[in-house]
């Protein structure tokens, strides 16, 4: 005589319906145990933006030279979207960097790169070298005077590409050796959703 615990043998049909049965709740469950893992265990972040937002501000609308002493203020560069480094005039590897990643960055942004200016704040009284230069046409070299001092920098401010949005505010931070990759996309999309002109 069976046991009352014990189940009965179970024929194809009945094992085939206790599959489907099972089935049925584990796609239920699924979505509630994703929304819990979700919520408690993986809390994805709520930005998609590679640098660091900064709250807007309007740069100090400042004069200063360029290397050939013509006036410069970044009131002239209204309407466009400003990537901005600054460092000595010796430029080391990591100011050669920066410079090359603005130089891609705005390539790249093919029919939309006449948006995008490029500002290098030399912060010293010395002599950028020329060859250099000719391999950034389309930098704009700046005496900064101590203007750097109004870029907000954990640290260094010459560890840092900043962005200038097109009504001269002041809106985001690159990190420290800064991935030119997630860089580009962070430019790419402020050009995308960006009506100004």
């Amino acid at each position: 005589m069976p046991s009352l615990n014990s189940d009965p043998v179970l024929n194809p049909r009945q094992r085939r319906s206790r599959l489907v049965l099972w089935l049925v709740l584990a796609v239920c469950a699924a979505p509630v145990v994703a929304s819990f893992v979700t919520f408690y265990v993986w809390r994805p972040s709520g930005h998609v933006n590679y640098g660091e937002l900064l709250p807007p501000k309007p740069l100090p609308d400042v004069a200063m030279t360029t290397l050939d002493g013509k006036p410069f203020r970044f009131s002239d560069l209204k309407g466009e979207w400003v990537l901005v480094t600054a460092d000595r005039a010796a430029c080391d590897e990591r100011c050669r960097t920066e410079l090359v990643y603005t130089r891609q960055i705005r390539l790249a942004q093919a029919k939309e790169a006449e948006r995008v200016e490029r500002v290098w704040l030399v912060t010293d009284g010395g002599a950028p070298d020329a060859a250099m230069l000719k391999e950034q046409p389309d930098l704009r070299v700046v005496r900064a005077n101590g203007f750097e001092q109004a870029l907000p920098a954990p640290h260094d401010v010459t560890a840092h590409v900043f962005v200038v949005d097109p009504l001269g505010n002041l809106m985001m931070r690159f990190p420290e050796n800064a991935d030119p990759r997630r860089m580009l996309k962070d430019v790419s999309r402020l050009l995308r959703h960006s009506k100004w002109k």
